[in-house]
C-alpha cells in the first residue's frame, strides 16, 4: 500500500522512484516537506470527487441499519479523509506542515495541535471513515489526530485481514484508493470485498502507468461494473528525474495510451475508476 515495499529511503520499483521512509515517521511533517518540490496533488484533484461519492453513497438505502463508512485504502497519515471531512485544502496542509511552527514541535505536540485544528474544521457531513494502510505509524497518527474513526495496518497482499479489520468491513460502503494502484493488486480488493456485507461502491483513482483490468476483473466477480472517462485525467506529480519519465512514457504507451501533453510534459496523471453494483439483468 502507500510507500510499501522494500526499496529503501528512495528505491525504483520498475522505474517508478519510491518514497517508503516518509511512511514510516511518527507524524506527517516528511511526508509533506518530501512530496511538496514534486507538487504531489492528486488528493486535491481527488477532494471533490470523492465528497460528492461519499454523499451519495450515504443517502442510498441499502436497507441496512446504520451509516455505511468509507474505507481509504493506502491511506498514509489521513490525508484524504482530512480533505473528505474538513474545511481544508491540500495547498493549506503543505504550508502547515513544512511551516517553522510544525518543525519546531514534538510528534507529541503536533498531535496536539493538529488534533485541536481538525476538530474546528469539521464539516457539518462528516462520513465515518476508516482506514487502512501498511505503514502502522501512518495510520496510528491518522486515528490519533481524529482523522480516522479506526485504522488498521493488515497488508492484504500478504494475509486475509484480522479480525478487527474483517468486523469493521461489515459497514463499508465505499472503498477510495488516490495513492496505491502501483502497489496493490486484485489480491487486496479480493480480500475485502469477500468480507464486506454492504453494497460497495469503489472510487479509485490510478495512474495511467498501471494497468487496473485485474482489478476490474475481480470487481465484476463481486457485481461491480466499471466505469472510466480515459479523455479525463488528474496530475499526479511531477517526475522524480528523466529515467522516471522514460518510464513513465513508455509504460503509458505499452497500455495503449497517448503520454502527449500529460506524461511527456513532466508529470504522472492518473485516471478515475468509478464501481458500482451492477443492476439486475
Amino acid at each position: 500500500m502507500a510507500g510499501s515495499g522494500s526499496g529503501g529511503s528512495e528505491g525504483v520499483a520498475g522505474g517508478k522512484s519510491r518514497f517508503d521512509d516518509i511512511y514510516d515517521r511518527p507524524d506527517p511533517r516528511a511526508y509533506f516537506a518530501r512530496l511538496a518540490p514534486l507538487d504531489y496533488e492528486i488528493p486535491h484533484h481527488a477532494q471533490p470527487v470523492l465528497r460528492r461519492t461519499a454523499t451519495e453513497r450515504t443517502a442510498l438505502d441499502d436497507g441496512l441499519p446504520g451509516r455505511p463508512v468509507v474505507l481509504d485504502l493506502c491511506c498514509s497519515y489521513g490525508i484524504n479523509a482530512a480533505l473528505l471531512n474538513h474545511e481544508v485544502t491540500l495547498a493549506e496542509m503543505y504550508a502547515r506542515y513544512t511551516s517553522r511552527t510544525a518543525r519546531s514541535m514534538s510528534t507529541a505536540e503536533l498531535t496536539f495541535w493538529d488534533r485541536e485544528f481538525y476538530a474546528a474544521r469539521r464539516r457539518a457531513d462528516a462520513v465515518p471513515v476508516i482506514g487502512l494502510d501498511v505503514s502502522a505509524p501512518a495510520v496510528h497518527y491518522a486515528l490519533a489526530v481524529g482523522l480516522l474513526d479506526a485504522a488498521f495496518h493488515d497488508d492484504l497482499e500478504q494475509a486475509p485481514p484480522g479480525p478487527r479489520l474483517t468486523g469493521a468491513l461489515a459497514d463499508v460502503g465505499l472503498i477510495t484508493l488516490t495513492g496505491g494502484g502501483s502497489y496493490i493488486t486484485a489480491r487486496t480488493f479480493t480480500a475485502l470485498l469477500d468480507r464486506v456485507r454492504r453494497p460497495v461502491w469503489v472510487s479509485a483513482f490510478v495512474l495511467r502507468t498501471v494497468s487496473y483490468r485485474p482489478i476490474e476483473r475481480t470487481l465484476a466477480a463481486h457485481g461491480l461494473r466499471t466505469t472510466v472517462d480515459a479523455s479525463r485525467t488528474y496530475p499526479q506529480r511531477l517526475f522524480t528525474d528523466e529515467r522516471e519519465r522514460q518510464y513513465a512514457i513508455e509504460a503509458v504507451r505499452s497500455l495503449g495510451g497517448d503520454p502527449t501533453g500529460r506524461e511527456e510534459a513532466g508529470r504522472f496523471h492518473s485516471v478515475c475508476y468509478e464501481s458500482r453494483p451492477a443492476p439486475p439483468a
